[in-house]
């Protein structure tokens, strides 16, 4: 269909539907009131579900969460955490006796903690003879892969009671004259710092490698972990066969020492890229299999690329894995027979990739994988690789859980205009029931907005998914203004989940349009990496055709138009800025302004290494000629800027190079800088700072675009 004429039907359609919005807005205060559910584990005889509920403290400026168990069959769900704690990854034991739960708590070092569910009543006691791992037929063991445990002895020396990134590196040439008069930070490794953590204190002794091997322990009643043979390399995403005789693992394909495969992967960072070497098929894992009891290992697989999620079948059979040859190739699900032979393709040439999968007691697989912007639940056939859907709709899935049986199947969603709850459905996706109402309550009183799904031809004949978000109180004849967000990644996605930032400008009287332009992950591997050393060329016109769609509509108001986003969406949005001045304001989250400057700071070098096909040095014309910076005295649009003062993955200085530029030139602008904040700030950040960004949007948007509200 032509795009012009494609366009036109979709402002058609999506005009048609005028909705009058029931309740009140949605602020940024509603924040503080939306419960997340999440975590979900059902029961081995499928009677229960334990899930986490996640609430915040707004007083107290935290979120809190609980375990929580319901009925299968309904009722009302029930607490089973004390409220005094933190409670999260609820699990069951294999016969269904004890519900397990990971807690911190004070005056104990145990992590994992239990809650008998055959006895009625009881308090949560440390439990530590249920490990968490891949079980036989007879849940008689748990086997897992873990690191070996080194000497736990701190070092004592003249450095000991300074401060650690203060104390000298191990190798290190200089040292404090006075261990007392310094208090800085003494960096010698080039991994120092990282998103989230902060800063990582250099090592004070020689590296020592402790390969990840192969353990076991039995579930009775005083039994102690024991590590499987002791080999050099690492033994990873071990699990044992239903009839508890063997054990498969990957590993590296030569079985070389993790020293070793480091050192080589470390020589290859330093040089500079080249396509023959770098864009060439890898063998970085295979699969083995050794006996339970240990020996030599047995090769299964010798397959390009990096086996895992590793998967035996019911009848010991069949080994299952996901894999692809290269990065930049779609991941497939895979079967390879255990006696040996070649893997197969279960999936062929489907669109999607897996994101995990189960197998079922009948021998057939339960898959679940992002469909675009939704979520969809598939049942693969290893004998005939058909895939069916069983359980989708225009809403995101998430958690899926099931019992020993294969009879039940438990998963959280989440649609535009519904934050998270828990859902039940038969195994073939039959008989679907919600459980939990934790937000029916917000729901009743806030009329959250819902997006109306559109799908536009872009530049070489490309589909794009977009959505149109309509403003609260819609009323069909007025012109509202509207906001293009920017999604992050790039190769992360926009889909049909609730969302607070598109709910808070839609509170607002605003409309917000979003899209998964090129780029974006959901859509196969050939889309996802379709922008690889072509940042800000397709992907920019994807978005610019979805606004051009928009804009002509005739509810919207195109001369008060803005635009957003955060990460990859926050240098898009400086790029935009740069390229056109048809938007009257934009916010610029996270954001990127100079490649060159963000290489030298971030802890995610390895991102533009891949996209831009090698480091600043040797590729630097695509470096520079994808800066904003360069382009800065384009720049007309009013721009809010908000940063983390402890964000490591885009570091403060872009922002500050922004502002500047922007700031000299006259454009108007504002940066607001939060303390004790990350990267994650619109995510996980502490709920005061996170309300208060949603506000500052809001204002800023409102500001410029509908100033008679002001």
């Amino acid at each position: 269909m032509p795009v012009r004429r494609f366009a036109t039907a979709a402002i058609a359609l999506l005009g048609a539907t005028a909705i009058q919005a029931q309740g009140r807005a949605f602020t940024p205060a509603d924040w503080y009131k939306v419960v997340t559910v999440g975590s979900p584990a059902m029961s081995p005889d499928g009677k229960r579900i334990a899930f986490t509920v996640t609430t915040v403290r707004e007083a107290e400026n935290r979120r809190h969460s609980e375990v929580w168990v319901v009925g299968a069959d309904g009722g009302a769900p029930q607490r089973f955490t004390s409220s005094g704690y933190e409670s999260s990854a609820p699990r069951w034991s294999p016969d269904g006796a004890w519900l397990l739960f990971s807690s911190q708590r004070p005056g104990s070092r145990a992590r994992t903690w239990g809650i008998r569910m055959d006895q009625p009543g009881g308090e949560a006691v440390e439990v530590d003879r249920f490990p968490d791992g891949s079980l036989p037929r007879d849940k008689s063991f748990a086997v897992w892969s873990e690191a070996t445990s080194g000497d736990t002895a701190t070092k004592t020396d003249a450095f000991t009671a300074m401060q650690p990134m203060a104390r000298p590196p191990y190798g290190s040439i200089t040292q404090p004259l006075d261990p007392k008069r310094f208090d800085g930070r003494h960096i010698t490794e080039m991994r120092y710092k990282s998103n989230g953590p902060g800063f990582l204190p250099g090592p004070r002794e020689a590296r020592v490698y402790r390969p990840t091997q192969v353990w076991m322990q039995s579930f009775a009643e005083g039994s102690k972990k024991r590590m499987i043979d002791s080999t050099v390399y690492s033994r990873r995403a071990a699990v044992v066969s239903p009839d508890g005789q063997w054990i498969a693992f990957t590993a590296d394909p030569a079985m070389r020492p993790d020293s070793v495969v480091e050192a080589e992967r470390d020589s290859l960072a330093e040089l500079p890229y080249d396509a023959r070497r770098d864009e060439a098929p890898r063998n970085d894992s295979d699969i083995f299999i050794i006996p339970v009891g240990g020996g030599t290992p047995r090769r299964l697989t010798s397959a390009m690329g990096s086996e895992g999620d590793l998967a035996w079948s019911p009848d010991g059979q069949w080994i299952s894995f996901i894999a692809s040859p290269t990065r930049v190739t779609s991941q497939r699900l895979y079967v390879v027979p255990v006696a040996g032979g070649s893997p197969t393709n279960l999936l062929g040439e489907w669109l999607y990739e897996p994101d995990g999968y189960a197998w079922r007691p009948d021998g057939k697989i339960a898959m679940w994988a992002a469909i675009g912007g939704r979520s969809g639940y598939h049942i693969v056939d290893p004998a005939t690789k058909q895939i069916r859907e069983v359980i989708g709709g225009r809403r995101r899935l998430s958690g899926f859980t099931s019992d020993a049986a294969g009879q039940r199947v438990a998963y959280v969603a989440t649609s535009m205009d519904k934050p998270t709850e828990l859902y039940i459905a038969g195994a073939d996706g039959s008989v679907e029931r919600k459980l939990t109402g934790f937000n029916d309550a917000l729901r009743a009183e806030v009329a959250f907005s819902d997006a109306e799904r559109f799908t536009y031809t872009s530049v070489g004949n490309l589909e794009i998914e977009g959505w149109l978000m309509k403003p609260h109180g819609y009323q069909p004849g007025r012109k509202y203004p509207a906001v293009l967000y920017i999604h992050g990644g790039p190769h992360s996605a926009y889909g049909e989940n609730w969302f607070d930032e598109f709910q808070n400008l839609a509170g607002a009287g605003m409309f917000v349009l979003f899209t998964n332009p090129r780029g974006s992950s959901g859509y196969g591997a050939k889309f996802t990496y379709a922008t690889r050393g072509r940042w800000f060329a397709e992907d920019y016109q994807d978005l610019m055709k979805a606004m051009d769609i928009v804009a002509r509509r005739p509810d919207v108001d195109s001369t008060r138009m803005g635009v957003t986003g955060g990460s990859y969406g926050g240098v898009m949005t400086a790029w935009v800025t740069a390229k056109t001045n048809r938007f009257k304001a934009a916010q610029a989250d996270r954001m990127i302004s100079n490649w060159w400057s963000w290489y030298g700071t971030s802890d995610a070098q390895g991102l533009t290494e891949f996209e831009f096909m090698g480091k600043p040095w040797d590729n630097p014309v695509m470096y520079d000629t994808l800066s904003p910076i360069r382009y800065i005295r384009r720049v007309k649009t009013p721009t809010l800027i908000v940063q983390s003062e402890e964000d490591h993955r885009t570091p403060m200085t872009d922002a500050e190079q922004w502002f500047i530029g922007l700031k000299k030139q006259g454009t108007p602008v504002e940066l607001v800088r939060y303390p004790r904040s990350t990267h994650d700030l619109s995510r996980t950040g502490e709920p005061w700072l996170l309300v208060d960004r949603l506000g500052r949007l809001r204002q800023w948007f409102t500001h410029w675009l509908k100033p008679a509200a002001m």
